[in-house]
């Protein structure tokens, strides 16, 4: 049996419609791929960047300095410690309306009473025997993260109290230290003392 022509030329309008199908597809296959593609990569780099980006923000948190302060000798001193990092220098700087020079212990890094009792006493006398109040200090640390030796400054107060005593008069002793400002300068220092 023979095809007529009219059968020939739709048997070719056939093959090429399917032949069209076949290039739609495969065509369009291959835009989803591409496209599949562009989104793997589009996610992998949006997690790795988030990836990046909390890394810095956990490297940033673990060099920040965590300072206390362990009261010692009665209160005659603190003690600064960090738990993360090992403390290397430390300067103490008051603020100038006392007329104390800063302070730069060769040793540990601590704040000795003996350096200011004798101004805020002289500020304080004539008044009651037993007083407390704060005294903002700038501390400027050097200290070890990992291997890379840093630098951080802040404002803290130094937290005192006087008594009297029977025969010697009054005494000024350390109970604490708080936190005032994460860095700092002398002029802010300066500024945040009050007078007791």
């Amino acid at each position: 049996m023979s095809e007529t022509p009219a059968e020939r030329k739709e048997a070719a309008a056939t093959r090429r419609r399917w032949v069209s199908l076949a290039e739609v597809l495969g065509v369009t296959g291959a835009l989803i791929a591409a496209l599949t593609l562009w989104i793997n990569w589009s996610d992998r780099r949006a997690d790795e960047a988030d990836k990046a980006i909390t890394r810095a923000s956990q490297q940033r948190a673990e060099s920040r300095v965590d300072l206390s302060a362990e009261v010692q000798d009665g209160g005659r001193s603190l003690l600064l410690k960090d738990a993360r990092h090992e403390i290397q220098d430390v300067v103490v700087s008051f603020p100038k309306a006392l007329g104390i020079a800063a302070q730069h212990p060769p040793a540990d890094p601590v704040i000795e009473a003996g350096w200011f009792d004798a101004a805020l006493l002289k500020l304080t006398d004539g008044g009651a025997d037993d007083r407390s109040g704060r005294l903002p200090v700038l501390l400027t640390l050097r200290y070890l993260d990992g291997e890379t030796s840093r630098t951080s400054s802040g404002i803290y107060d130094l937290l005192w109290k006087t008594e009297g005593r029977m025969l010697r008069g009054r005494a000024l002793t350390l109970t604490g230290m708080k936190v005032r400002q994460v860095r700092g300068t002398q002029a802010q220092v300066d500024a945040g003392w009050k007078k007791p």
